[in-house]
Parts: structure tokens; C-alpha cells; sequence
């Protein structure tokens, strides 16, 4: 750690994978750029830990990796796998907690199952908030299932009873809804169609009326917001001129009030600084999106970003703790 760096961050889209279910892990790209992901998912010891030391990361929460159990089709196996997933993080927060925090994984196939399980992972198991991976497979319905509809309502009163936040976190766009990037599979991925995916489900959920009726629910986006940030304003304004919309909220405030950014794998600093603008510094946290992302990339461009003193502590650290209402951790 250089002596400019910023020490103490708290990362907040770091991902793991149990040893035992490195099978549902996709395999694109090149085998040993495949091979490394695998083995720096595995890893939450040693090699990780000493990266995050090196780069003044104190605390990293972990998060079962993508498409995770959101690509799983079977109700009956995505609910074992969840809970599966959760217990092997319980038991890696249990080593640990000074230097990992959790987000729960959830078996969004079962809209019955989900809130079990995530009253589970954050009452016994002691997770400080939830991801999933966007859209569900469900194969035998033709397409992904979303989350804003009204068999869902139960489920998103839960997240905010609890008072943890939901990461929506990218994959993939199910099969059925791969027609957009047809030929054209260099814009899968992070590279365009995560974003698209992601970005899509959140305002699905935003003009549902979603946070009309949910007003305490907190979703944290990844990337600097999925894009959002700087195309908010439009869809508010042709929103406006559209029958049958009624939101009690515009959608720039509902962004601004319910949801959170990080700027997990988009070290863009014109991006950072709109966001900044946009939804305030308050509303920003810091992630690495290890180890699809380089944790060193994340660092220095974070540590030199050309903002305040004050917003760098904000989104390096102190949003965080005040978000997930911890302590702050001791050195």
C-alpha cells in the first residue's frame, strides 16, 4: 500500500464460490482465464487476504458468484443450493469477521422460499444484506422471471422489515431473451448486456410502483448504476407524457432515495463525478467486483479519483458502515 492510499475501504461486490459447487460456474472465455476466476473464487484465505491488506481493503462482503442460483430452473435444487451457498459463508464470516461481511443468496424461483430463507440468512446467520443475480431462470415459463410483480410484494416487505439492502447484481440475459445481441456475442457479458439486463430490472421495478408501496427498501446497483444515473432524467420525462404511469415519486428520487451505487468494475472518473451529481456522495459506496475485476484497478484509480477528502472517506468507507449498520471494524 503506497502512502497516498486510502486505508481502511470496505468493498462491497466481492465474490465467492464454494469449492463444491464449482459446477454451476460458467466456463466462457479462455480456460485458464476461466481457471484463475475459479481458483481466486475458491480462495478466502491467504492469497485474497493479502491482497486486501496490500490495498488497504479492510473488509470485503462476499457474495455467491453470478448467475449463481438465479440459473438454476429447478425450484427444489435452487432452494438447496441457496442454502447450501449460505452455510458455507456462514461459516466463512464465523472465521473471519474482521476482515468479511456476507450477502445472502437467495432462490428467487420460489417467491414462498425467498423470504425463508433470507429471514434465515440474516437472523441466524448474521448477513448483513442479500444479492441476486438479477432475472431467474425459468425455462419452462420461455423467459426470465422478474421480480416485480405482485407475487413478489411479500418478499420485498420482508427485505425492508430486516432493513438490509438488495444487491441486483448482472448476469447474462436468460435464452429466451438473447435476441438483441443475436451474432453478436462480444456484447455479452460485461462488455454491454449486463448492464442492459440489470439496468432493465430495476426500472421494471421503480415503475411498478414498487417503492410506493415499499417505501424503506434500499437496492444497491454495481457499475456506477448500471447506466441509470445518466439516463434517469429521460425516462422521467417521457414517463410523464405516458398513460397508466402513476408513481407517487418521480423516478430520479425514487434512484435518489432508495437506491445505492457502487463502482464495482467502471473506475471511470467522468462517470463518478456525474454520479456524484446526480444522486449525491452519500448515496456511492466503493467495490472491486473481485476477482472478475483486478482489486489493484479498483484501488488506484479510487485512491487518486480527483474528489473531496471528505467524499472519498464517504464512499470508501463510511456509507458502508452507516448502509449495514456496523461497527466500525478495529485495526
Amino acid at each position: 500500500m503506497t502512502p497516498m492510499s486510502f486505508a481502511g475501504k470496505i468493498a462491497l461486490e466481492e465474490h465467492f464460490l464454494p469449492s463444491e459447487l464449482e459446477h454451476l460456474q460458467p466456463r466462457f472465455g479462455a480456460e485458464d482465464l476461466v481457471r484463475d476466476h475459479i481458483r481466486r473464487l475458491i480462495d478466502v484465505g491467504d492469497q485474497r487476504l493479502a491482497e486486501m491488506d496490500e490495498l488497504g481493503i479492510e473488509l470485503a462482503a462476499l457474495s455467491f458468484t453470478s448467475p449463481g442460483v438465479q440459473g438454476i430452473s429447478g425450484v427444489d435444487e435452487a432452494v438447496a443450493v441457496a442454502v447450501q451457498a449460505n452455510d458455507e459463508l456462514a461459516e466463512i464470516l464465523h472465521r473471519r469477521p474482521d476482515r468479511f461481511i456476507g450477502f445472502a443468496a437467495l432462490p428467487m424461483q420460489d417467491p414462498d422460499a425467498a423470504p425463508a430463507e433470507l429471514d434465515r440468512a440474516v437472523r441466524k446467520l448474521g448477513c448483513k444484506g442479500v444479492l441476486v443475480n438479477s432475472s431467474t431462470d425459468a425455462r419452462e415459463r420461455g423467459q426470465g422471471v422478474f421480480y416485480d410483480g405482485p407475487e413478489y410484494r411479500d418478499f420485498w416487505r420482508e427485505v425492508a422489515r430486516l432493513k438490509v439492502p438488495f444487491y441486483l447484481h448482472p448476469r447474462n440475459p436468460v435464452p429466451a431473451n438473447l435476441g438483441l445481441f443475436a451474432g453478436r456475442p462480444e456484447l455479452l457479458g460485461p462488455t454491454w448486456a449486463f448492464a442492459v439486463e440489470t439496468g432493465t430490472h430495476a426500472l421494471r421495478l421503480i415503475v411498478s410502483g414498487l417503492f410506493d408501496e415499499v417505501p424503506g427498501l434500499t437496492v444497491i446497483l454495481g457499475h456506477i448504476g448500471e447506466f441509470l444515473p445518466f439516463g434517469i432524467e429521460r425516462l422521467q420525462q417521457r414517463l410523464a407524457h405516458y398513460p397508466g404511469v402513476s408513481l407517487e415519486r418521480p423516478p430520479s428520487e425514487v434512484l435518489a432515495q432508495n437506491f445505492h451505487v457502487t463502482v464495482s468494475g467502471n473506475y471511470h472518473t467522468p462517470s463518478l463525478i456525474g454520479a456524484i451529481l446526480q444522486l449525491g456522495a452519500d448515496r456511492i459506496l466503493f467495490a472491486a467486483d473481485y476477482p472478475f475485476e483486478r482489486m489493484s484497478d479498483a484501488v488506484s484509480w479510487f485512491d487518486a479519483a480527483p474528489i473531496s477528502a471528505a467524499d472519498r472517506d464517504k464512499i470508501g468507507r463510511t456509507n458502508a458502515l452507516k448502509l449495514l449498520d456496523i461497527a466500525a471494524p478495529v485495526a
